[in-house]
């Protein structure tokens, strides 16, 4: 269930708040990686109110417990309105009067609008940093190196077509802990063990070695404090294609500022506070169990039991910057995502029939022409 924080007098929707340009009022736009907002029309370039803050340091960390109860002061909170796309459940906040777009994800066409919507303000973000051409490349190039990649989506993707920058949701949660473990320490050893092989068609009798664990019980604790586990809070890309896109650097985190959206879009978290929480302990369980088999050494462990207290437990939401396109060829739909930020790219995976076709007939000449000599050899 999503939270739905206690609000009083409601704030304009980011969504719907413009930056005229000084000089002769068009919108702006932020330009990736130049902390610089731009005119398209006339050239303009202003600075970024809140660039002179930005640093990890103006961030808000916000008490896990407040966020979860609802009790949170209006300052952290916001309007949006929001199309929900009913292929891919993507949630895209809208601006202006806008009633109809098109997925960045899925390219599906979207016009229910959900209305205006209460939601936790994002604390921070990282700007863009690759530019539309820059991302664009990045496709071609990933593309490219797919050799069964059909050569005309190739050319196609590398034909200067749109492509979607879009702010992605995440939560970040912050926690110190405390675990205390049972389990199993397996210690190696060898015993000399004969045996009888057959070698030359005459039996013999060797030595081997055999491995064997001494089990011994074990238990103590461990401790480890966590700083952002980022967790994506939306459904509409697989997770697949998000460990693709790892890893992300979190020390390029600003303070939230909405100039920062200008031009581009931003995707509404669908994946509540508590869902999102109980993912991050997830996260944080694998670690955790993984320094318990560091604690118990040894060459095997058996993990019996963890108790983890979680302490001191706080969140963030977080917006990261991505690349989306969706593209229709040949009846078919290829979506593409790139990390705005590092360039990684993740896409569906195309397949040419032709080069496939001819992969299997040169790999059977290839069989063929080593059999033939083979034969010729014994001949």
């Amino acid at each position: 269930m999503t939270v739905v924080p206690k609000i009083g007098r409601k704030a304009p929707p980011a969504a719907e708040r413009h930056y005229p340009c000084e000089a002769c009022g068009a919108d702006l736009r932020f330009a990736p990686g130049r902390e610089m907002l731009v005119c398209d029309h006339c050239g303009h370039e202003q600075e970024i109110p809140r660039a002179l803050g930005r640093g990890r340091s103006g961030l808000r960390e916000i008490a896990l417990a407040e966020g979860l109860a609802a009790h949170l002061p209006e300052a952290e909170t916001e309007d949006v309105r929001t199309l929900k796309c009913p292929n891919c459940a993507a949630e895209i906040e809208m601006k202006g009067a806008v009633h109809a777009s098109e997925c960045p994800f899925c390219a599906t066409p979207v016009v229910a609008d959900s209305g205006l919507n209460r939601r936790i303000k994002p604390q921070g973000l990282v700007p863009f940093a690759l530019t539309e051409a820059e991302a664009r490349a990045a496709v071609g190039i990933w593309l490219g190196r797919l050799w069964f990649a059909p050569n005309g989506l190739v050319q196609y993707a590398r034909r200067g077509r749109k492509m979607t920058g879009i702010y992605a949701p995440f939560w970040t949660f912050d926690a110190a802990t405390h675990s205390a473990y049972t389990g199993q320490r397996g210690d190696a050893y060898y015993v000399s063990k004969e045996v009888r092989v057959q070698v030359d068609g005459k039996w013999q009798t060797r030595t081997e070695q055999e491995r064997r664990i001494r089990w011994s019980s074990v238990s103590g604790r461990v401790a480890r404090d966590f700083d952002d586990v980022l967790i994506y809070a939306a459904r509409s890309l697989p997770p697949a294609y998000l460990r693709a896109l790892h890893p992300w650097d979190l020390s390029a985190l600003t303070p939230y500022a909405p100039d920062y959206l200008s031009g581009f879009e931003a995707e509404g978290y669908t994946v509540a506070l508590a869902d999102g929480h109980r993912e991050g302990r997830a996260e944080m369980a694998r670690v955790i169990e993984s320094d318990v088999r560091r604690a118990i050494g040894g060459d095997e462990q058996r993990v019996g039991m963890i108790d983890t207290e979680f302490e001191a437990e706080t969140f963030k939401h977080v917006l990261l910057p991505v690349w989306t396109a969706a593209y229709k060829y040949r009846g078919r739909s290829y979506r593409f995502v790139v990390n705005a930020q590092t360039g990684q790219v993740r896409g569906d995976r195309p397949w040419s029939a032709w080069k496939i076709a001819f992969a299997v007939v040169l790999a059977a000449l290839v069989i063929g022409g080593l059999v033939w000599v083979g034969n010729l050899q014994q001949g």
